[in-house]
């Protein structure tokens, strides 16, 4: 995705809507010194344009029976194009697997699962890791505080 040419109050619109999505946006005119129309036009080209790719609700992982925060590195059998294609389509469809990220280094992917036990995520190890045949090895990083964790971009 290109960058897109956003000005001033573009990048207060963003910042007031990461914090609460749900403010009316006659209170976000107010703060960035625009009409409520006007406003409501730039949020639509924003969303339009792929600037603002959704909104959602962010969840209490704890509060929904998800306490343990899994960090799980992930090498390959190899480095092959279609190797490295499969498993992303692989950990993008796994609904345990909460954000993927595919790195350089000797790790070729990086996993942030959400779990309700340390005997759930064993059982789901096999499926994802050990019987699967793309993986090579995987480490284990269990999470002891979410210090911090955002979706908020610094704009």
């Amino acid at each position: 995705m290109v960058a897109h040419a956003l000005d001033e109050q573009d990048r207060a619109i963003l910042r007031l809507l990461q914090v609460d999505a749900a403010r009316p946006q006659r209170e976000i005119a107010e703060a960035v010194h625009l009409s409520a129309p006007a406003v409501q036009r730039r949020i639509a080209r924003m969303e339009r344009d792929g600037v603002i790719r959704r909104t959602v609700a962010i969840v209490d992982p704890v509060a929904v029976g998800l306490p343990i925060t899994v960090l799980v590195e992930v090498t390959l059998t190899n480095d092959r194009s279609a190797t490295v294609s499969a498993v992303k389509r692989f950990f993008r469809d796994a609904p345990e697997v909460q954000q993927c990220y595919c790195v350089t280094g000797t790790a070729g992917f990086i996993l942030v699962l959400l779990v309700p036990s340390m005997e759930d995520y064993e059982t789901r190890t096999a499926r994802l890791f050990a019987d699967n045949e793309m993986v090579r090895s995987y480490r284990t990083i269990v999470v002891l505080d979410r210090v911090k964790v955002t979706s908020s971009l610094p704009l």
